[in-house]
């Protein structure tokens, strides 16, 4: 485990661009004699651009920004499964994501196997790995299904062995992405309690989610980003009533659904 106050996670002036291609409607006079058949422009469109914040030992930070403001994408590149187009981000210690369900899963193998090649990748041995093993299986309450492939499980036992290889392999930062909705409320509740006791241990977390009542229990910091750019960075007590008022604003400024009448 990290010395609380050690920095983990850097993102230094960082920013990721994606090759975006804009199709034309492709029509019959297109194809007139003389006239161009190139069906597409390119462009660059930067999900997240001048981002800067650290994350320390201990930390427990919030991620809050609309559908396309750059959330993913920051996850993504603090856990090394993409890499920034500008700046630098950089990472120490031993990072667990849980991003997406299902990724990294290997569907014609079992639970305990998916957890022994998951578990390494993450950095942890071999013998670590198996004395783990139960306590994985046991967490995600999947033990009568230790020989059913994986490809056969639902997506709330899925996301059980997920959160179970993540939780039990002594990561220094926790990356969370909206998983958490996934799953019974039984489950939810322990993977609360569980993360509630990372913390305590002076884990990292970094938590994206829309159910704001969460962030406010697992989280004391909190990073907006809105349109791919760092808006705010502070105390979650600071930050969630401004980001309050601007959800607030945006459910003000929808237009009304039409009535059958209308």
């Amino acid at each position: 485990m990290s010395e609380p106050g050690a920095p983990l996670v850097r993102f230094s002036d960082a920013g990721k661009a994606y090759r975006r291609r804009h199709l034309k409607s492709f029509l019959l006079h297109d194809l007139w004699p003389g006239r161009s058949t190139e069906t597409a422009a390119t462009d660059d469109y930067w999900a997240i651009r001048h981002v800067s914040f650290d994350l320390v030992g201990g930390d427990s930070v919030a991620l809050f920004g609309t559908n396309g403001s750059g959330k993913s994408t920051t996850l993504a590149l603090a856990a090394g499964a993409s890499h920034p187009s500008e700046g630098r981000v950089s990472v120490r210690g031993r990072v667990a994501p849980v991003l997406a369900l299902g990724v990294g899963f290997e569907p014609d193998m079992t639970a305990p196997e998916n957890a022994y090649i998951n578990a390494s990748l993450l950095g942890v041995g071999r013998e670590e790995a198996q004395q783990r093993l139960e306590q994985i299986l046991a967490f995600a309450d999947l033990r009568d299904f230790v020989d059913v492939p994986v490809r056969n499980y639902s997506t709330g036992m899925v996301a059980r062995l997920g959160f179970g290889v993540a939780m039990h392999v002594d990561a220094d930062v926790l990356l969370i992405d909206e998983v958490l909705s996934v799953g019974d409320g039984a489950f939810q509740k322990k993977c609360i309690g569980r993360l509630e006791s990372l913390r305590e241990q002076g884990r990292t977390l970094l938590v994206v989610t829309h159910e704001l009542e969460m962030a406010e229990r697992l989280c004391t910091r909190a990073l907006w980003l809105k349109s791919g750019e760092l808006h705010a960075d502070g105390p979650l007590a600071e930050v969630l009533p401004e980001y309050r008022r601007f959800l607030a604003s945006l459910a003000e400024g929808a237009p009304r659904a039409s009535s059958a009448k209308e």
